[in-house]
């Protein structure tokens, strides 16, 4: 992690160039890194967790909370300490295929079941279903939590809560259970 931070200041730096990253790694390592930044876009590192409190009061219990406004999620112990944070993408406004608005209701509720990889959309894309939603955990009725390849900063759902796939994995196996409270706040 230590060299991508210096690897990228590298390249939004002119002060700094590529090689100096080369002392973290090899020159072949330096190389190949150099080819991937050229064909991927560069990601900057978002701190999510400084979009919601450090601490809540969970009443003893691991409570995940879902802020539609910051576009954000939190994973937080018994004790009430945030854990881990990410990008979350809820429910739009208005969802023109089906001609209603699909906000993610706000509220408190509990995971009622939990999925895996393979998990898939009964419902969308219309009229049969199939979208991917890996490691889904259904909170309310046929609303979940699960990962996503389209998480934006926004809400665009279709009330579900979209996370990035290795934040929904992380979840499901080292955090939710079927009880866990869900609190989505609201819009």
């Amino acid at each position: 992690m230590r060299r991508q931070i210096l690897c990228l200041g590298g390249i939004l730096l002119a002060s700094l160039s590529l090689s100096s990253c080369a002392h973290y790694g090899t020159s072949s390592q330096t190389a190949s890194a150099t080819k991937k930044q050229h064909a991927e876009p560069v990601r900057h590192s978002v701190d999510y967790a400084s979009r919601i409190p450090s601490r809540i009061n969970t009443n003893g219990q691991r409570t995940i909370v879902v802020d539609p406004n910051k576009h954000v999620w939190g994973a937080y112990n018994a004790n009430g300490q945030l854990v881990k944070a990410g990008l979350a993408t809820a429910g739009a406004s208005w969802c023109a295929d089906i001609g209603r608005a699909c906000k993610t209701r706000s509220g408190t509720f509990r995971i009622q079941s939990l999925g895996h990889s393979g998990c898939k959309s009964s419902l969308y894309p219309r009229p049969r279903g199939g979208a991917p939603m890996p490691y889904c955990m259904f909170f309310n009725k046929n609303i979940a939590l699960h990962g996503s390849n389209h998480v934006i900063e926004g809400n665009a759902s279709h009330g579900c809560v979209r996370l990035r796939v290795s934040d929904a994995e992380w979840l499901r196996f080292n955090f939710a259970n079927v009880g866990t409270k869900v609190i989505i706040r609201p819009y």
